[in-house]
């Protein structure tokens, strides 16, 4: 069950209580006619079940607003607003996602033992470390999506553009509406079109890149931001000292290279830069 999907469990719990309280106070009668049934409240008591219906409503949203936070207690929500850079943020399992602008994800604090969930509303470039036992599935507005250690990117802003490309391994993905299922390989790219999954060639492999160009680093650890430095050149590669890695980070580029991201490092954390042909070492200061 999704989380969006546990929410609603919650909501229609609550108003069930809600009605089969009326109903066991007397405060409903059942009225038929030959095409459907009506409930209704008895002309009697119609000014006190109303107070009553009320008071019962109010519990009923303390009810639901408590086992609605209790579900968001353990769930996290990041929310990149229009003309912000990427945002990359690394899970527990060593994931990565970027999220574009404009975009939302919800992921739990901890994942389950048996899956690794999320929901995402926007576009965004997942890196999921492989794990046969943990699935990651992402939940879209349109559809599910289901891998066990691949690269891809999403685009999912409203339920009639979707589209979803693999730079590598392999991914399934699932139409919430008809419930049409495919699997899409690197290099290609799957579409929602007329309520129809369309899987083509990927053309526009530059999309993989764009996340790179303007990005935000917040309490990364050190490592991570420079593995993800050292995918986007093959030209240069920074090296950073082992125990510095778990260092964390909050920093933003954009367009800089990488001798520029090396050195606003090194400031940042107070590092030592230096330099040896094609690697850029980052180490502690002398």
């Amino acid at each position: 069950m999704t989380l969006r999907e546990e929410k609603e469990k919650v909501t229609s719990r609550a108003w069930d209580s809600l009605y089969k309280r009326l109903e066991e106070d007397g405060l409903l009668e059942q009225s038929h006619n030959t095409t459907r049934q009506w409930t209704i409240l008895t002309p009697v008591v119609w000014k006190w079940a109303a107070s009553v219906a009320v008071l019962l409503i109010c519990a009923v949203s303390v009810y639901v607003m408590y086992n609605t936070n209790s579900l968001k207690a353990d769930t996290l929500v990041l929310n990149n607003e229009k003309g912000k850079p990427t945002l990359v943020t690394t899970f527990e399992d060593g994931s990565t996602v970027y999220l574009s602008e404009q975009t939302l994800l919800e992921y739990p604090n901890h994942f389950a033992e048996d899956k690794r969930e999320v929901f995402l509303k926007g576009d965004a470039f997942f890196e999921v470390s492989g794990n046969p036992k943990r699935p990651f599935i992402i939940e879209t507005k349109t559809a599910i999506i289901k891998v066990i250690g691949t690269r891809f990117n999403v685009k999912s802003k409203d339920e009639a553009s979707f589209s979803l490309s693999v730079r590598s391994g392999v991914v399934e993905v699932t139409s919430k509406k008809n419930g049409e299922s495919t699997h899409v390989r690197a290099g290609e790219t799957v579409m929602l079109q007329s309520d129809k999954l369309q899987t083509m060639q990927t053309r526009d492999f530059d999309q993989f890149n764009r996340y790179l160009k303007y990005i935000h680093f917040k309490d990364q650890t050190l490592s991570n931001v420079i593995r993800i430095i050292n995918e986007t050149t093959d030209s240069v590669q920074l090296k950073v000292a082992p125990e510095l890695g778990d260092r964390l980070l909050t920093v933003t580029f954009s367009n800089d290279s990488p001798y520029t991201m090396a050195e606003l490092i090194s400031m940042a954390l107070n590092l030592r830069l230096s330099q040896q042909q094609n690697i850029i070492y980052i180490t502690q200061p002398k």
